[in-house]
């Protein structure tokens, strides 16, 4: 009997599915918790260089001398004006051979670098960055260590993905949900960044053998009509663990006492090995029948609900050699090439901009807690929202217009911030709110979606792969959020975030949507799913090759019913059954249901015209940044070199997906070839 079939009789989410469920979904508010813990452990606070000789120095002036002494020794800020005082810098000489201007600073004194600092406490009284001093010259480190967090969840993702296949899902589970909770404990008192670096990536190791074995343990008992339910509603759990953070740090606002209160309660978690069992998917694997029996007996018990006492006796003496997937299958067609790659790159491009959107929360001004809290708090109605929408207009559709609006809302923050960043906060949070909603419903929506797309066979290995190129995004999203400081900083990674999730979004309607259609078994299956054309027939044609082949057409594919030009139906095809099916003289079937394949897609054609103009705009914004950012010479090279490759590119576009996103992305750096270039030529004259 198959599994699916025994959970219906059981209760597809009876009592005991409800407590188990309940229960991983308490680890996920952990993980949720130390998924951005970073951000609060690495902020750096507003801070200069402490005042020689002077013990008792703050940042903050205490009177009339201490600001004087502040003008004698501090520099002005010099590249950012947003800052009080020069960051990194410090004044000098010798009070028996120097000169003061009308503000007190010393004329013709010499600039060092400091090696102590004093820190505002505005925002935290102490952070692991302003206690080891890992600023000015180390400030990279702060990004390097953030990333270090995602390079560990890469590591965790094969590490546990393994573990829980081979030693199962509840091993894997508890191994990392006690590590987790020793290494969080253990993390509070780092003595250096170095060991801090080497627990924070251990941290992260440890989250995907919480969450995504977790998750795998908690919905593998549920029955299948609930199982899309089970695998959002632990999204919830995650983001009020966001919120929670957000409201510890601003009660505790210091680093060791964040560090206590968030992980002491999860040493309760130690008692999950007496009261979680193993999945009896795993051990039905595994053929360890009489082990899932016990679980599905005492599940039956709890539920309230009568079952066969043996109900695998047949499944030992009928044993099937399952096909064996390989993961470079994954690759072995042009079909699955594509489709693997632009799964790929949404999983690296939904990550890279959700956690680049939540590391930048703290980044986008105003109050530093309530922009967390709001980043957390606005999980919640995405995930609803996916939860509602999917199985209404399907998975497709939910995930690229969720990457749209949060891409163009992103993209839409960088105008009020170049406007008047003080004036028009409350639009500059809203916006990056949005986008961190768009970001949050297309992740919920990419797991189960890449899910149902890779074949039977192959979705481990695919899901592996994918779950690999997003934690690749996660490293990257630390550098670009804290890339830049100031004005341009605020722009930047914005626009990044925004640019690269339209891209991703537009190139997500390649993939064929999984609503309503079975699930490919194998590899053929994949390469045909989601195409349209003769059910079976692998080598279909839309001439016609025999009479054979026009039976089965005209047994498939109705008469036009529009303005008469074409030869068939262009968007449907007949569902039918061959064992209870009449056909009429034409040879198509009577009274059979209409399927419909495509053709809501005609309007994309204007759409991909305007895409070009829309590429213009982002690239303006985008490339002018940049331009301030990193140098004329340097934006310019980089837009010219890219026009080339994509212009030469766009030759071999596969579909009008590919030749949309390249021609946006034309768009977008002909903003850095034109104006840049002018910009550059202008400069280049006048120094001539």
């Amino acid at each position: 009997m198959k599994l699916d079939d025994i959970l219906i009789q059981l209760g597809e989410f009876g009592l005991y599915q409800k407590y188990l469920y309940s229960m991983i979904c308490w680890t996920s508010v952990y993980c949720g918790i130390y998924a951005l813990m970073s951000v609060i452990f690495l902020n750096t606070p507003d801070h200069r260089c402490k005042i020689p000789g002077l013990q008792n120095d703050t940042y903050g002036i205490y009177n009339a001398y201490h600001e004087n002494l502040v003008n004698n020794y501090i520099p002005p800020p010099s590249d950012d004006a947003t800052d009080d005082y020069d960051r990194c810098h410090l004044y000098s000489f010798d009070y028996n051979d120097v000169m003061f201007d009308n503000s007190g600073r010393p004329i013709n004194a010499s600039l060092v670098e400091c090696t102590d600092w004093v820190y505002s406490d505005s925002v935290f009284k102490e952070t692991f960055t302003s206690k080891f001093n890992i600023v000015c010259g180390e400030k990279h480190l702060t990004s390097f260590i953030k990333s270090l967090f995602f390079a560990g969840k890469l590591v965790g993702a094969i590490v546990f993905g393994n573990l829980s296949d081979a030693f199962g899902r509840k091993t894997a589970f508890y191994i990392a949900l006690v590590s987790m909770f020793g290494l969080t404990f253990g993390m509070s008192w780092s003595s250096s960044y170095i060991v801090f670096g080497v627990i924070l990536t251990a941290i992260g190791a440890t989250t995907q053998g919480v969450f995504p074995v977790g998750f795998v343990l908690g919905v593998e008992l549920v029955g299948p009509s609930k199982r899309q339910y089970a695998g959002i509603v632990i999204d919830f759990f995650f983001s009020l663990g966001l919120m929670f953070l957000a409201g510890v740090s601003y009660f505790a606002r210091h680093w060791f006492y964040i560090s206590i209160i968030c992980s002491a309660p999860a040493a309760l978690f130690i008692l999950y090995w007496w009261l979680i069992p193993e999945s009896p998917r795993w051990l039905i694997s595994k053929q360890k029948y009489e082990e899932a029996n016990t679980v599905l007996q005492k599940a039956a018990k709890i539920n309230k609900v009568v079952i066969e006492k043996n109900l695998f006796e047949k499944e030992i003496e009928n044993r099937k050699t399952e096909p064996v997937g390989r993961i470079w299958q994954l690759f072995s067609t042009w079909v699955m090439l594509l489709r693997t790659l632009v799964i790929m790159f949404n999983w690296c491009i939904v990550s890279m901009m959700y956690y680049g959107l939540s590391l930048n929360a703290g980044n986008l001004g105003g109050d530093f807690y309530l922009n967390m809290f709001l980043s957390g708090l606005v999980e919640i109605p995405a995930n609803a929202m996916a939860l509602l929408l999917v199985d209404r207009i399907g998975r497709q559709k939910v995930y690229c217009l969720s990457m749209l609006l949060g891409g163009c809302a992103c993209a839409s923050t960088i105008i009020p911030i170049l406007i008047d960043e003080i004036e028009n906060q409350a639009i500059i949070t809203a916006l990056a709110m949005i986008g961190k909603f768009g970001a949050t419903a297309a992740f919920s929506t990419i797991y189960f979606f890449s899910a149902e797309l890779f074949p039977t066979v192959v979705r481990n290995a695919g899901m592996g792969a994918s779950s690999c190129a997003g934690r690749i995004g996660g490293i990257v999203a630390p550098y670009i959020a804290d890339s830049v400081r100031g004005m341009v900083g605020k722009v930047f990674p914005l626009g990044i975030f925004g640019l690269l999730a339209i891209t991703a979004g537009l190139s997500s309607l390649y993939l064929p949507e999984t609503l309503n259609k079975p699930l490919p078994e194998t590899i053929e299956d994949g390469k045909r799913f989601g195409k349209c054309k003769i059910p079976g027939l692998e080598n279909d044609t839309y001439d016609i090759q025999n009479a054979n082949h026009q039976d089965l057409v005209n047994s498939y594919i109705p008469p036009p019913s529009g303005d008469g030009t074409h030869e068939y139906d262009q968007c449907h095809l007949y569902s039918i059954d061959y064992n209870d099916v009449k056909f009429d003289n034409s040879s198509r079937p009577i009274y059979a249901s209409l399927f419909n394949i495509v053709c809501s897609d005609t309007h994309l054609i204007p759409l991909v015209k305007s895409l070009y103009i829309v590429g213009k705009f982002i690239g303006a914004v985008l490339f002018g940044n940049l331009s301030d950012a990193i140098g004329r010479k340097t934006t310019y090279c980089v837009a010219l070199m890219s026009m080339f490759g994509l212009t030469f590119v766009m030759s071999w576009s596969s579909s009008y997906i590919m030749y949309a996103v390249i021609l946006t992305a034309v768009g977008a750096v002909a903003q850095g070839i034109i104006p840049v270039g002018m910009v550059l030529s202008k400069m280049s004259s006048e120094i001539l």
